[in-house]
């Protein structure tokens, strides 16, 4: 199983219910990682998309504890149990978890892959994802040239349980 994130130079993902930073080479990289792919993400993230909306060309699973939640052709999840039993139906190398902060933590302990764009800044921040260089499960397996958007510099690094 995978994720994808974006994060600062201290593992943030994002402040007050958005994104950090809008970088275009990875909004590319994440569609063309995901199309076709399955999405498990919470409902909270889901509502910071435009228009609400499940992601195109992609299957959809949202994890929320709201019963009644509801949405476009997403597949809806309300427990960790019943998430785990869906992704059953999918080959792990097509799910990808991307987020938030809380589904992230969840997930995390049944990844192997970890697709990373890094920035090189520091941003306010109230979400966080997970310090993988501070823990000795995880490596780096791949690592791009320095990216430079306006004057943002950022990597995608693919880091791997070892």
């Amino acid at each position: 199983m995978n994720m994808i994130v974006a994060v600062d130079s201290n593992w943030a993902i994002g402040n007050k219910g958005s994104l950090l930073v809008s970088i275009p080479a990875d909004h590319k990289m994440f569609r063309n990682e995901t199309i076709g792919k399955v999405v498990v993400l919470g409902r909270r993230t889901l509502e910071t998309f435009p228009q609400k909306q499940p992601l195109s060309g992609r299957t959809n699973i949202i994890l929320t504890h709201n019963p009644d939640y509801r949405v476009g052709d997403a597949l809806i999840v309300h427990d960790i149990d019943e998430l785990m039993n869906e992704l059953g139906n999918y080959p792990d190398e097509d799910i990808y978890i991307i987020g938030g902060a809380s589904v992230y933590e969840l997930m995390l302990p049944y990844c192997d892959t970890v697709h990373v764009t890094k920035i090189d800044h520091e941003y306010e921040a109230d979400a966080y994802f997970p310090n993988l260089d501070e823990s000795g499960e995880w490596k780096i397996t791949a690592d791009s040239d320095e990216q430079v958007y306006f004057d943002i510099t950022y990597r995608f690094l693919k880091y791997q349980r070892t």
